[in-house]
């Protein structure tokens, strides 16, 4: 919906995100990519197409030669920002490092092993299944076994929530990931709500 130069989009007919607030979506991507972005070839996954924030924020901070994956369950999600929605976050989608697929995030990690050096999620209000049932399997044991799988060794994984959740933090660990706890503004420095950036780093060693 748009009500003067504000879009937002709903799910269930409840708010999921709103053109005003995208500092935190920005924030998902720079701490998630703060090892990467030193990397000679980054290869990066974000789940959750949004309204183009996160994306943009990424290949900001990433160098040319990177590889940015992008898994979007909803295709119309994909259309609005390829149109409407386009000029909000510069057409990112239109950068020569994007790859966008039409698909549950929750299979490409499953069909990509060893792949990537960041995995960002944004698909939900938090670790639980909010725009889609099916996505309770992306934070249960099996969801995060499968984006550690994923993940090269020394890889992120970074999840954005509107909330705090110590189960969540407990299970990561549980997996083997180092994890920290951030909390940033919605409008960044110009305040508005606080969220939470998951961000579990897996070890070097793993394989």
């Amino acid at each position: 919906m748009r009500r003067d130069d504000e879009y937002m989009i709903l799910a269930n007919g409840k708010p999921l995100m709103s053109s005003r607030l995208y500092g935190s979506e920005q924030a998902l991507a720079t701490l998630g990519c703060s090892r990467a972005r030193a990397l000679e070839r980054p290869r990066v996954l974000v789940g959750g197409l949004g309204m183009g924030f996160t994306l943009r924020a990424v290949l900001e901070v990433l160098p040319v030669n990177a590889l940015v994956t992008v898994a979007e369950l909803v295709p119309a999600v994909i259309e609005w920002n390829r149109t409407m929605l386009a000029a909000l976050a510069g057409n990112p989608l239109r950068d020569p490092r994007v790859r966008i697929q039409a698909e549950d995030v929750g299979f490409t990690l499953r069909a990509s092993p060893g792949r990537f050096d960041v995995v960002l999620l944004d698909v939900d209000n938090g670790p639980a299944a909010f725009t889609s049932a099916n996505n309770a399997g992306l934070y249960d044991n099996s969801g995060v076994a499968a984006a550690s799988a994923a993940l090269r060794p020394g890889g992120t994984l970074a999840i954005w929530s509107a909330w705090e959740d110590r189960k969540f933090e407990q299970r990561l660990r549980f997996h083997g990931f180092l994890v920290e706890v951030a909390r940033v503004r919605a409008r960044l420095h110009k305040g508005g709500p606080r969220h939470t950036i998951f961000l579990a780093q897996k070890s070097p060693a793993d394989s």
